[in-house]
């Protein structure tokens, strides 16, 4: 029974030197010195508001992106054990003893260290050999741009690295296709390639570009794999459906659970909530669900209510009135109704409590049992302070002349007799007899009378509106827009029949027990939204660029300035290789051209299996620079000189593809490949002498000299800081 153990267990264990010798490099090129400076540096100002936030579980929105990328961050800080103490509000600011520099920095700096082996690897399963796959690793070893970036806390090498990882799981999946489908490892490289695109499009919405490249690429072998003979309609079917799973169903179910673990954490209120909807705020921990827990879910006829507009733009705000009226002519001449102004406001206010009042009835508190408003119910809003009620009609409005003006009710005794009857729409309603439901419900209100839909214009009113937003009736056929809809935030049930009395119930805070929980889904929805569409304003950077300075490196950043010497850190690329990329990228267009015409013409230059080698490793290579560079040309954004770093990484893996495809099939003679080998060496060199010549700045230390400062400007429009000494 025990009969195996008399033989010894035997463990082999394959190493590849290379990739261990290349790991340690980059490990070293990476960590070296990482807690210098033990200051602010560029960027960090950004990501460290997040990781403090996070330290203190207080909800956040960062319209960049998912919030994957922010969340490995705020681990480093996590397990540097960071309490979120520190004002992020200057670059350059010193850190002080509570925060763990190292730490936060460390995943950026391993992710940028490992990118070093896994450019070596690609090489590898692109059936290139050793040789270039080293080079390919070492030009990425000694990238001053790559090694800047990945030494602070910034998500691009965090970015790039899963965008490689996920190129190499692709490559050896496939590879493996070829001889060992449903093995583990196919399994294992498939589905750790729908993983990587997962986190790398989780990091920042530009790992998309290379998610949707490598679908396309297996999309086109997929439409291969049809065409195979010897396999059974069932087998193909297995092999698609093994492909979406992995590619598309994991991916998509990944991204939505890192925002699942991102409002996990994130319970608490803060400033950012504020831009959310009423019922998302009230499902945190303080801030809105401070004041509205406990209030009653169904709106009836006699409840006091604050109406929220939904749009949220220009900002947040309520629908307000006041016992200022409209003036009777306004700058441009034209005239108003000299009624009680209606303006939204973005402040909490007394002045924005409405009563819900029944037209066919004359009291202003709550039956027992209350009277649930519904779907469709005509209702009169009356202002609460001053008992107006909230009314338009056919006089222009203030600022939007097309639409009409909204008011609160005077009786001026003239031929204009209130019209205030408002039919309530829930726009999200499930049925037609839906009950109008605080925070949950988003409605419309309809006028009677014209069909005019109450709306946010959005326009500031003068001085004598006190500069507070217009809202207007806007007539139905213009469409629907968000900035009709409203919520109800505040509610509570009135109880006073004395208007002296009410107006202290209004200013009285609400209280009962009734609670609204948003679902996760409904959560992540909005979440989403507010990322995808909340734009902050176009400022111009003084380090901002555009994708033409990037391929040239017409362009740096200035990271960081020592406060009294010289030292300095600039995001500053290695001017040999970034030009080598652009030449590599050319000479690859215009062989492939050439090879394509000839290919026509029935001329065969180089063998089939090389042509196939060299298409595979362009789609790779020039796909991936191409994808995540031409993009930039369509984006409305302020960009910099990082946004290339992905796409330069591509290009960078190129270079010794081209430079193994001359070699191989160019040099024809043996002069001639002693010669290339030899070019080769002395273009080597040079990379490795800019390296060393711009060592000081991607470091930041040594201190240089302004001479030796000013030897470093090779180009004018390079902002190399200089301090008089």
């Amino acid at each position: 029974m025990l009969g195996f153990l008399k033989e010894p267990v035997v463990v082999t264990v394959e190493i590849n030197t290379n990739i261990m010798v290349l790991s340690l490099m980059g490990l070293i090129s990476r960590l070296w010195g990482l807690s210098y400076p033990r200051a602010v540096v560029f960027d960090e100002v950004y990501y460290g508001q997040f990781v403090s936030l996070y330290m203190k579980r207080i909800f956040f929105v960062d319209n960049s992106g998912p919030p994957f990328g922010h969340m490995l961050l705020a681990l480093g800080g996590y397990l540097g054990g960071f309490d979120g103490n520190f004002l992020w509000n200057r670059i350059g600011a010193e850190y002080s003893m509570n925060v763990p520099v190292w730490s936060l920095r460390l995943l950026p700096a391993l992710a940028g260290a490992v990118c070093v082996p896994l450019a070596y690897q690609i090489l590898v399963e692109l059936q290139f050999s050793h040789c270039a796959a080293l080079g390919a690793a070492l030009l990425i070893l000694l990238e001053n741009s790559l090694i800047t970036q990945s030494r602070f806390m910034l998500l691009e090498s965090i970015l790039i690295f899963f965008i490689l990882l996920a190129v190499l799981s692709y490559l050896k999946f496939y590879n493996l296709q070829k001889h060992s489908s449903f093995s583990g490892s196919w399994w294992f490289w498939l589905l750790l390639t729908g993983v990587a695109c997962s986190c790398a499009v989780g990091v920042k919405y530009m790992g998309l570009f290379t998610y949707i490249l490598l679908l396309t690429i297996a999309g086109l072998h997929f439409w291969h794999v049809i065409g195979d003979q010897n396999l059974s309609n069932v087998s193909l079917m297995c092999h698609f459906l093994a492909r979406g799973l992995a590619l598309i169903v994991i991916p998509v179910a990944m991204y939505v659970s890192f925002f699942y673990v991102h409002l996990t954490l994130l319970y608490r209120s803060g400033p950012h909530d504020q831009i959310m909807t009423s019922a998302f705020q009230a499902s945190l921990e303080g801030g809105l669900a401070r004041i509205t827990q406990g209030q009653p879910l169904e709106v009836a006829y006699g409840s006091q209510i604050t109406l929220r507009n939904v749009l949220g733009k220009p900002m947040q705000c309520w629908l307000h009135s006041h016992t200022n009226t409209y003036p009777i002519r306004y700058e441009n001449g034209r005239g108003s109704s000299h009624q009680q102004q209606v303006t939204c406001y973005p402040f909490k206010d007394v002045n924005n409590w409405w009563i819900v009042k029944d037209p066919g009835m004359q009291q202003l508190v709550v039956s027992n049992p209350p009277r649930p408003v519904r779907h469709g119910h005509i209702v009169q809003l009356v202002h609460g302070i001053t008992t107006r009620y909230l009314n338009t009609h056919d006089v222009a409005a203030p600022l939007s002349p097309h639409s009409q003006e909204v008011s609160c009710y005077i009786d001026y005794n003239i031929s204009m007799p209130a019209q205030n009857l408002w039919r309530v729409e829930i726009v999200n309603r499930e049925s037609d007899t839906d009950v109008w439901k605080t925070i949950l419900s988003e409605v419309r209100f309809v006028h009677v009378n014209t069909s005019a839909v109450l709306k946010l214009s959005g326009a500031s009113l003068p001085e004598w509106g006190y500069r507070q937003l217009e809202v207007v009736g806007e007539k139905l056929s213009k469409g629907y827009h968000q900035s009709m809809v409203w919520n109800v935030e505040e509610h509570r049930y009135g109880k006073s029949l004395e208007q002296k009395e009410r107006e202290v119930e209004l200013h009285s805070p609400t209280q009962m027990d009734i609670s609204k929980n948003l679902s996760f889904m409904a959560k992540f929805t909005e979440l989403q939204w507010k990322i995808l569409t909340l734009k902050n304003e176009d400022t111009e950077h003084k380090y901002s660029s555009s994708a033409l300075d990037w391929i040239t490196m017409d362009t740096n950043i200035a990271y960081w300035l020592h406060p009294t010497s010289s030292a300095q850190i600039h995001l500053l690329g290695n001017v040999v290789t970034w030009a080598s990329g652009n030449v590599a990228a050319l000479i690859y267009v215009c062989l492939s051209l050439w090879y394509l015409i000839r290919r026509r013409r029935k001329i065969y230059d180089i063998p089939e299996d090389a042509w196939q080698l060299w298409v595979s490793a362009g789609g790779i290579c020039v796909g991936g620079w191409a994808v995540n560079y031409l993009p930039f040309f369509g984006m409305e954004k302020t960009l910099f000189l990082y946004h290339y770093l992905p796409a330069l990484t591509f290009q960078i893996l190129l270079i010794p593809i081209v430079l193994q495809h001359i070699s191989d099939h160019l040099c024809r003679s043996v002069l001639l490949k002693s010669m290339f080998t030899a070019l080769i060496v002395a273009w080597f060199s040079s990379v490795y002498f800019v390296y060393c010549t711009f060592s000081p700045v991607t470091y930041g230390e040594p201190s240089l000299s302004v001479t030796e400062l000013k030897d470093l400007r090779w180009k004018d429009s390079w902002n190399i800081l200089l301090r008089n000494q």
